[in-house]
C-alpha cells in the first residue's frame, strides 16, 4: 500500500520512510509543504502522514485543500503541539488521527494499521487484478490461477509498484526510490535480481507473461504481449 509522508525535519522523515518501507510499504517522502500538497492531490496513496507545523504551506492547509476536493484518504497528523485545541481543530478539518512527538514508532505502525482498516471503502478495492494475478493488498498476498505466490515483503511491494501503475514503464532509479529507500547506482544490479527472481514466481509458470524488460528504458507489468521480455 502507498503511503505519504510529509515531514520537513529530515531525520524524522528518513526514519519514517526507512521504518514503513521495512514494514511493507511503498512510502514516497515530501520534505516541505508544497511538494507534499501537490503530491497528495494529483497521486494515489492509501494513507497521508502529515506535519502540521511546515515552513511553506502548513499541514492544515494541505489537509483542508483534501477534503475541499472530496479526497478521502485517512490523513495522521504529527505534530509537536499537544494542545486540546490544535487536536480538536485537525479532527474538525478531517483529519483521522493525531500523534504527538515524539513518538513510538511501534504506536505510529499500529495506528497506520488501524486507518488502513478502516478506510477500506468498496471503490477503493483491496484487490489488484491482472490477467489472472490477483494482489491482495490487506493481506499482502498475491496469487495466479488460484495458486498462492510466496513473496518476500520487498517482492510484494516491487509487484505492487508495478501493478498499481499497470502498462507504465517504470525506470530502474524509480524503483529504487519506491521499493529500496536508495538512490538508483549503475553499479548495482539489486533492481535487475529481484525483477528477475519476481518473474521466476509470476511468470515462469503462467501465460500470459506480465513482466516486461523494455531495454534501455527500465519495467512495466502489463497483461499485453510484447518482445521486449
Amino acid at each position: 500500500m502507498r503511503l505519504l509522508v510529509v515531514e520537513d525535519e529530515a531525520k524524522t522523515g528518513s526514519y519514517l520512510r526507512q521504518g514503513l518501507s521495512e514494514a511493507g510499504f511503498v512510502v514516497t517522502l515530501a520534505n516541505n509543504g508544497l511538494d507534499g500538497h501537490h503530491l497528495a492531490m494529483t497521486e494515489h496513496f492509501d494513507l497521508i502522514i502529515l506535519d502540521v507545523m511546515l515552513p511553506d504551506v502548513d499541514g492544515w492547509r494541505i489537509l483542508q485543500a483534501l477534503r475541499q476536493a472530496g479526497k478521502q484518504v485517512p490523513v495522521l497528523f504529527l505534530t509537536a503541539r499537544d494542545s486540546i485545541e490544535d487536536r480538536v481543530k485537525g479532527l474538525e478539518l478531517g483529519a483521522d488521527d493525531y500523534l504527538v512527538k515524539p513518538f513510538a514508532f511501534s504506536e505510529l505502525l499500529a495506528r497506520v494499521r488501524t486507518l488502513l482498516r478502516r478506510s477500506s471503502v468498496p471503490t477503493q478495492s483491496d484487490l489488484i487484478r491482472i490477467a489472472d494475478l490477483v494482489l491482495d493488498l490487506p493481506r499482502r498476498r498475491a496469487s495466479r490461477a488460484g495458486r498462492k505466490i510466496t513473496l518476500t515483503q520487498k517482492e510484494f511491494s516491487l509487484l505492487e509498484l508495478l501493478a498499481r501503475r499497470q502498462g507504465e514503464v517504470l525506470p530502474r532509479s524509480l524503483i529504487a526510490s519506491q521499493v529500496w529507500d536508495m538512490n538508483f547506482d549503475s553499479d548495482t544490479n539489486v533492481i535487475d535480481v529481484a525483477i528477475r527472481r519476481l518473474r521466476a514466481k509470476i511468470d515462469d509458470d503462467f501465460t500470459p507473461k506480465l513482466i516486461h524488460t523494455v531495454r534501455g528504458m527500465g519495467y512495466k507489468l502489463d497483461e499485453e504481449q510484447d518482445d521486449s521480455h
